[in-house]
């Protein structure tokens, strides 16, 4: 009977982290921005050459047919969605319907006291320890406690250290595509 409440509770726990680390991620990837580097689809219902797979270009903008250079980097899918509707809808199209989904995201980036430094793809629930692993993992001289990731829109930064004020970056944590994660030197 004890081995019995033992199982059922092991399972129960495992199953409640894995709802919660995917609604974190679903939470992560509700407010994506697009960005250069990431490759879309736009799909028009009955619109077959108004239909494209792209890759975003370092200008942030993409070419779209009847509607030329389009703006898209720090849209939503949906906004871009929109955007495009309104921009077809009337003078090409009566109603058009329009999906865009992500086919690849941009790659993210691990520096600093790693085996194997460099750009990686980006797959979505990707936690800051995952990433770590996937370069090959802490090198000798590693700090463990300290870990920096900044964002790709440049603008937010948090540091892991026991003797930092700033915001803890946990081994857990969910990055997103464009991140540089950071791992420095220890001391010891």
């Amino acid at each position: 009977m004890i081995r019995f409440l033992s199982s059922a509770i092991l399972i129960s726990c495992s199953a409640f982290s894995t709802l919660t680390s995917a609604s974190d991620i679903e939470k992560a990837l509700e407010g994506y921005k697009l960005g250069a580097g990431d490759v879309i689809n736009i799909s028009v219902y009955d619109e077959e050459d108004l239909s494209l797979e792209v890759r975003i270009g370092l200008s942030g903008q993409i070419s779209y047919p009847l509607l030329g250079d389009v703006a898209v980097s720090g849209l939503s899918p949906k906004q871009l969605e929109d955007k495009l509707v309104s921009g077809l809808k009337g003078p090409y199209l009566i109603d058009p319907s329009v999906t865009v989904s992500i086919e690849e995201y941009r790659p993210f980036y691990v520096i600093g006291e790693v085996k194997k430094p460099g750009g990686y793809p980006f797959h979505p629930g990707l936690t800051v320890d995952k990433a770590i692993s996937i370069s090959g993992g802490f090198t000798e001289r590693a700090s463990k406690s300290s870990i920096f990731v900044v964002h790709d829109d440049g603008k937010s930064q948090s540091k892991r250290s026991e003797n930092e004020d700033k915001e803890a970056v946990k081994l857990f944590d969910v990055i997103q595509p464009g991140d540089v994660i950071t791992v420095e030197q220890s001391f010891f």
